[in-house]
């Protein structure tokens, strides 16, 4: 028996760094690129784990509800959400009274440029794609909404400030308006009530909802060819002291403003006013370095937005900045406008990505 899922990558259109604190709203669109998760029987005891990533595939075996490697120096460096994934799920079926599982796992990305990841989520959707894999390799019957919560489990084990917009893009794909969970609260419920109850539970903050494309503009990727951490960018900006500032209130009730305002043009049809709001984006971001200093925007990334505003679009780094990807909305109808703004991108090295809106996710 062998089951294949995918799940697409995602770019924040608008809400990063807010969306980071629960119930605070975020705009996200899935894109065309994907991770692929296959998952049949192996040939041996425990799980076995390949990457495209990897230079070989790696094995573990269940010790205890998680996946050891089989010597003492073995690491999880690179495999964490992966393994985490598997684990999570391996704990659910442990608490339906099932055996752990014995697997083969085989990982194949599109979201990266021979192993230069391009900052489109790509640890979202595969932990989106496995947890997606080996659920339905071991028989269970999961809605959108449990994938997504066993993938917010599985991500909050590893790095538990992750916002988890990634994984519900990578769930329900297109164009979404999301607010993230606390997750350091679901996670504790799952570890003092278990994880089958943490599905069922209410998750105060959480919401998820599909916008209708914007009509009449293209979006537009570039890509400065040097990654940045999301993880390091958001944990610099918890060790500030500018959390609970004056700053810190402005930029959250801002952010609030635009990204609401930008849903309802989305559900308007007005795509004026949501290319208004990307740009009050772009300046509340850049406001935002100058006080404290992340280095989201980068030479390239100024120069993306330069070039998409000078021809009357919009534009801004997409996620946590510092390098990686951004983003512009331009007149799908301008080709002139569009071609001159990707030969601008090229001159400043930026490299323009053909990437288009995924509008499904992950299917089961």
């Amino acid at each position: 028996m062998t089951v294949v899922r995918r799940a697409p990558g995602k770019l924040f259109v608008a809400g990063e760094y807010a969306v980071v604190e629960p119930g605070n709203q975020a705009i996200l669109v899935a894109v065309d690129r994907y991770v692929t998760v296959t998952v049949s029987e192996p040939g041996e005891a425990g799980v076995v784990i390949s990457s495209d990533l990897a230079p070989r595939p790696v094995h573990r075996q269940w010790r205890d509800g998680r996946l050891a490697a089989s010597d003492e120096g073995g690491e999880r460096a690179g495999l964490t959400h992966v393994l985490s994934a598997i684990e999570t799920v391996g704990r659910l079926l442990a608490e339906r009274g099932r055996p752990a599982p014995a697997l083969s796992v085989s990982v194949s990305s599109e979201l990266h440029d021979n192993g230069t990841k391009f900052g489109l989520g790509s640890s979202g959707a595969v932990t989106v794609a496995t947890v997606a894999a080996v659920a339905a390799f071991c028989g269970l019957e999961l809605s959108p909404d449990a994938r997504y919560r066993l993938a917010v489990l599985a991500t909050a084990e590893t790095d538990v400030k992750a916002s988890g917009g990634d994984l519900a893009a990578g769930t329900w794909g297109g164009w979404i308006a999301y607010r993230a969970p606390d997750r350091a609260a679901v996670l504790d419920l799952a570890r003092r009530r278990g994880v089958e109850e943490a599905l069922g539970a209410p998750w105060p903050g959480f919401e998820v909802r599909r916008l209708p494309p914007p009509d009449g503009l293209s979006l537009e990727v570039g890509w400065t060819g040097t990654p940045a951490s999301t993880t390091s960018l958001v944990s610099g900006l918890h060790r500030r002291t500018w959390r609970g500032s004056a700053s810190h209130q402005r930029f959250m009730e801002t952010s609030a403003d635009f990204v609401r305002a930008a849903v309802s043009a989305f559900e308007r049809g007005d795509q004026h006013d949501l290319m208004h709001q990307i740009r009050r984006a772009r300046r509340e971001l850049a406001r935002l370095d100058d006080e404290v200093g992340l280095g989201i925007f980068t030479t390239e990334l100024t120069a993306l937005c330069d070039a998409a505003e000078a021809v009357g679009g919009a534009a801004k780094p997409s996620g946590a900045g510092g390098g990686d990807c951004g983003i512009a909305l331009l007149d799908a109808e301008a080709s002139q406008d569009i071609t001159h703004v990707r030969e601008r991108w090229a001159m400043a090295g930026v490299r323009p990505l053909p990437i288009r809106p995924a509008l499904e996710g992950n299917e089961e």
